[in-house]
């Protein structure tokens, strides 16, 4: 069954309504997101109703805090292949507009949850906060349920065996301080880049290795440098590569951008949306003192980026 993305709470269909739905962000929906949205589904088989997904559109902090730097894990894209892969139906996203940040936590429960989508049951995480102010909790979750008719779940905090703690903004802290491995562990996954390859100054495919250019765009930045990567195109297929995330001090590029060389490919990926996935932080970003020794290190990314990604090429 294929996910249905609700944009919205208002005057919905009878066939989006009445779900066992999780809330929250969700943003990389990472291995605590997953207790809850299984707590979720736990309630939705029990009550033979579909499996929702509620979050916002944008996220709250851009409406709040509209200066500060980028920090979203992925794409609604991805989040909706993620949500999908748990088996959610239903991916609510509702606008995060001055109408819904007005509202205090009974207003939110009132208007959105019970009157708006009709929700059978809501998982939380213990830490979650709604309404204006953030003045709603779990415990207040659980009351406003048993007084509106719709039983309340509330996952526990969850950490890896390492003691990494399941949240989004450990996963941000990871990718930051250059430890993808770290962020994967939380994630569930590699935390993945995804985009439209760009046309660049093609100087990599002059110099010998070619290389499919993405913005960054709304993206947290990881810490600038070179990765060995997984690429995933758009017919499924997974290559190998190894990419420079940066600025490309060398050549004179200023915006940030994800560049990566596929390994053993020759195929034109110009306007296609690519995913690569960020596997080893190999190297910081470095300026050159001239193209020759930038090509003697590139070909030394290579055969470190292959000993992870390729071994035995």
């Amino acid at each position: 069954m294929r996910l249905k993305i609700v944009h919205g709470w208002k005057d919905l269909p009878v066939e989006a309504r009445g779900a066992a739905v999780a809330l929250g962000n969700f943003d990389g929906v990472h291995r605590g997101h997953q207790q809850v949205i299984a707590q979720a589904a736990k309630a939705a088989l029990a009550a033979k109703a579909p499996l929702g997904v509620v979050t916002f559109d944008p996220h709250p902090r851009r409406l709040f805090r509209p200066s500060e730097p980028a920090f979203k894990l992925m794409t609604h894209d991805q989040q909706a292949r993620a949500l999908q892969a748990l088996g959610v139906d239903i991916l609510y996203l509702l606008p995060f507009d001055f109408e819904m940040a007005s509202f205090g936590d009974r207003d939110f429960v009132d208007q959105v949850l019970v009157k708006g989508l009709g929700v059978r049951h809501v998982a939380v995480g213990f830490d979650i906060s709604f309404g204006r102010g953030r003045s709603g909790s779990a415990a207040l979750m659980e009351t406003y349920g048993a007084q509106d008719g719709f039983s309340v779940s509330v996952a526990e905090p969850v950490a890896s065996r390492d003691g990494d703690k399941f949240s989004s903004t450990a996963v941000r802290d990871a990718l930051r301080d250059g430890h993808p491995e770290r962020a994967a562990r939380i994630l569930g996954r590699p935390f993945a880049i995804e985009g439209v390859v760009r046309r660049g100054q093609q100087l990599g495919r002059t110099l010998g290795f070619p290389t499919a250019n993405v913005e960054v765009e709304d993206y947290v930045v990881p810490k600038l440098g070179v990765y060995a990567t997984r690429t995933r195109l758009p017919d499924g297929r997974e290559v190998p590569g190894v990419a420079n995330l940066g600025n490309n001090p060398t050549t004179g590029e200023v915006e940030t951008r994800l560049e990566t060389w596929l390994f053993d490919f020759d195929e034109d990926l110009y306007g296609q949306v690519i995913e690569t996935d960020l596997i080893a932080f190999l190297r910081p970003e470095l300026k050159f003192a001239s193209i020759a020794l930038m090509v003697e290190q590139i070909l030394r990314d290579e055969q470190a980026a292959r000993a992870i990604v390729a071994p035995g090429f």
